[in-house]
């Protein structure tokens, strides 16, 4: 009799796949070789009988039965995550409230929280979007929050927490940051530049104009937006040029050319801020659940 339904682990390698957009990506996420993966993806259209992906010379994209079968894998993904979790003892129940930049990942971060909450389904979870400047510097006596995720620039300069003791906390992801402007732009902008910011508690537009500065690059700053949908939006709109992380790039943006007479801008990584002292252990597991998803 032909076996029935999907192996998880081929499942796990489909989503790693497809949230990636290409095979070699995916196996990286994996820790398979490109050969394994793309064998396990035959295997896994055969079994579905038929195509699950599109490939292109720019990578993958999930065929309409591919969507489908995305969808029902992160649930069954999930499920088999919290029931491991709950027969492990570490089940999570009660509440977490989670301080996170919106620079990280702003269109898959619902997805994200999503499969958290229904890998625990008895955690009520609070989510506060909050400038990494602020998450960073009440990483110690802020009781609005029980984890932080922020955004800090790789600049080779030390960087501090605002955690006492030291502790240090943990790189979960580490991006490009680019140069953007809507796609439709012209491809050399007119002098002097005109910016698309967020406020000046934002370090990373603090950077972008200290940075302009030094190179004696003209500016002026045409938009000011109140956060990273605002000024996905401005970009859009062709009011001017930023920087943003890659995978805060929306549809409408691209990066920039890189003869355009722009300085080169450093990467950004985000950073999972370290325990307090006496955290709970719900918190920690937490923690720990976390750091899966976010990576």
């Amino acid at each position: 009799m032909r076996q029935r339904g999907f192996d998880l682990a081929q499942l796990r390698t489909f989503v790693a796949v497809a949230e990636s957009g290409s095979v070699s990506a995916g196996a990286q996420r994996v820790f398979l070789s490109q050969s394994s993966v793309s064998e396990q993806l035959k295997k896994r259209e055969e079994r579905a009988g038929q195509p699950l992906f599109v490939r292109s010379k720019q990578g993958v994209n999930a065929t309409a039965a591919g969507s489908r079968l995305l969808d029902h894998a992160r649930r069954i993904i999930a499920m088999s995550d919290a029931a491991f979790e709950d027969l492990q003892g570490r089940s999570l129940d009660g509440e977490l409230r989670i301080a996170i930049t919106d620079y990280y990942r702003p269109h898959d971060i619902a997805r994200i929280l999503k499969a958290f909450s229904e890998q625990h389904p008895r955690l009520k979870l609070h989510v506060t979007v909050l400038p990494s400047a602020v998450i960073d510097s009440n990483a110690d006596d802020d009781a609005s929050f029980d984890l932080g995720l922020s955004l800090r620039l790789v600049t080779g300069k030390p960087h501090s927490s605002g955690r006492r003791g030291g502790a240090a906390s943990t790189v979960v992801r580490r991006e490009k940051l680019l140069w953007v402007s809507a796609a439709d732009a012209a491809p050399r902008p007119a002098m002097p530049y005109q910016l698309v910011l967020l406020p000046s508690s934002c370090q990373l537009q603090r950077f972008v104009v200290k940075l302009l500065d030094e190179h004696d690059v003209p500016y002026l700053v045409s938009h000011s937006a109140s956060g990273v949908a605002g000024l996905q939006l401005a970009l859009k709109a062709g009011l001017g040029i930023s920087c943003l992380n890659e995978s805060s790039i929306g549809g409408g943006v691209v990066a920039c050319a890189a003869n355009i007479g722009l300085p080169a801008l450093p990467a950004v990584e985000f950073h999972l801020l370290p325990a307090r002292p006496g955290e709970s252990e719900r918190v920690s597991n937490a923690r720990m659940a976390l750091m899966r998803l976010f990576a």
